[in-house]
């Protein structure tokens, strides 16, 4: 279709040097060309031109000392995307590789994430180019105070509500809500992650890795199988894939593999839960310490990866769970995992896949949930909590994860029911992205040129 093709040139001319963007925009794009065809007036209202804009972009310099007394100075993001079904609603992310384009690829995920979850939610992301890695708590402290000392004018309640992401857990939180209610005078839900002692929700750090596991179930009950029993990898030893794990183990599963940046854990009794949560969530250490306590497993660096491709994919299973970071899995990844036997990946992080491969997985017609519908819980929870925080209560861990396990089920339901109206039954990328799109351009329509 020549308008979604003038569009995407529309971006790449007016956005230049954001790969990332391109990326998730393309693959939504592409996705919404029998919707378009079918339904005229989203082309007459202009929705795609309007919705792969921002609303509004605030970056903004970052000043900080740190505990030498020296001066740093890093960049500060938030991309407010989409307001026409609720708040902005998404996460802040520390870490080098943070700048516009990802920013724009995790903020317009985010407004096709939320839509699904049926919640209150607009789309939003934000972050920074700072490392939190190596840095002292005080020297968090201070990055953090100083980053809100611009970004608390642009979030509130029922404005942006912004939340964790890579680097940025309940420690950062903390600092940045401390600071927020120092500046704005209010106590109010400006963030969500927060601390249980003050306005958390039970289960929201569990919740996006409970979620992809959640999701995994219902693609694989609508084909008679089941993860009891089987083996299954996990990327990432961050949070999302500690709950993965968590979960896995919860319903038979057997997961055997972790991972960070510098390598990969392949456990054939199946990880050390108390281990890895100690390892990363108290300690704070590499995933090479992993072997010092389990000798049976195997650690490998990264460097010693056969060339062109992550380690964990090379390992024989059921499913994969890919939860680090973006294109962590490649074509190669996906054409061993197929060729082992894997039939079914669901996606804890954003875009963890990439262009090539996730086409591969579709073609395949294995299991295959997009991280816009498969890790929705996170964000899908972060909303459980803005309602607790306006009506002064908390719920039980186990109300909140009974909500979850609904949401994530009605988000299965909605991208298959969309995909084989639109003649494609286990594409759940041309469903997720169609049922996201068409709630948030309907609400769009309604609300008028704004």
């Amino acid at each position: 279709m020549p308008y979604v093709k003038e569009v995407f040139e529309y971006l790449k001319r007016t956005s230049p040097s954001q790969t990332e963007f391109y990326q998730a925009a393309q693959e939504v794009l592409e996705s919404l060309r029998p919707l378009m065809a079918k339904y005229p007036k989203y082309t007459q209202h202009k929705i795609i031109e309007r919705i792969v804009e921002p609303e509004r972009q605030i970056l903004f310099r970052v000043n900080w000392l740190d505990d030498n007394g020296v001066i740093q100075v890093n960049k500060g993001f938030r991309i407010e995307f989409n307001s026409a079904l609720g708040p902005y609603k998404g996460g802040l992310r520390f870490h080098p590789s943070v700048n516009a384009g990802v920013i724009k690829f995790l903020g317009f995920e985010q407004i096709f994430k939320n839509a699904l979850t049926g919640l209150q939610i607009g789309g939003g992301k934000g972050g920074s180019d700072f490392n939190p890695k190596g840095k002292s708590d005080n020297e968090i402290m201070r990055f953090c105070q100083a980053f809100m000392s611009e970004l608390f004018r642009h979030i509130g309640a029922n404005t942006d509500v912004p939340a964790g992401d890579i680097g940025v857990g309940g420690r950062e939180i903390g600092y940045m809500f401390g600071m927020y209610k120092k500046l704005a005078n209010k106590y109010e839900g400006a963030f969500t992650g927060k601390s249980l002692k003050w306005g958390g929700s039970l289960a929201r750090t569990e919740a996006t890795g409970y979620g992809t596991v959640y999701f995994a179930k219902y693609m694989l009950e609508d084909r008679g199988e089941t993860l009891e029993g089987k083996r299954c990898v996990v990327s990432g030893s961050g949070n999302v894939a500690i709950y993965t794990i968590e979960k896995l183990y919860q319903l038979g599963a057997l997961p055997i593999t972790c991972s960070d940046s510098n390598g990969m854990i392949y456990d054939e009794a199946g990880i050390d839960l108390g281990l890895l949560k100690d390892l990363k969530e108290v300690k704070r250490v590499r995933l090479s310490e992993y072997v010092k306590y389990v000798p049976t497993a195997k650690y490998t660096p990264i460097e010693a990866y056969p060339e062109g491709t992550n380690a964990v994919y090379n390992i024989p299973c059921f499913a994969a769970f890919p939860s680090a970071t973006q294109n962590e899995l490649n074509i190669t990844d996906a054409k061993n995992l197929l060729a082992s036997g894997c039939i079914c990946v669901s996606e804890g992080a954003n875009m963890p896949t990439t262009h090539e491969a996730m086409e591969l997985f579709i073609e395949s017609k294995i299991c295959y949930g997009p991280g816009k519908a498969a890790n929705a819980g996170g964000v899908a929870t972060s909303q459980l909590e803005m309602a607790q925080n306006a009506a002064k209560i908390t719920w039980s861990f186990e109300e909140v994860d009974a909500k979850l396990a609904q949401i994530m089920k009605d988000i299965y339901v909605n991208a298959s029911t969309t995909a084989a109206e639109f003649g494609e039954p286990t594409n759940l990328v041309l469903g997720a992205n169609i049922a996201g799109f068409r709630k948030v351009a309907d609400a769009m329509i309604e609300q008028g040129l704004v």
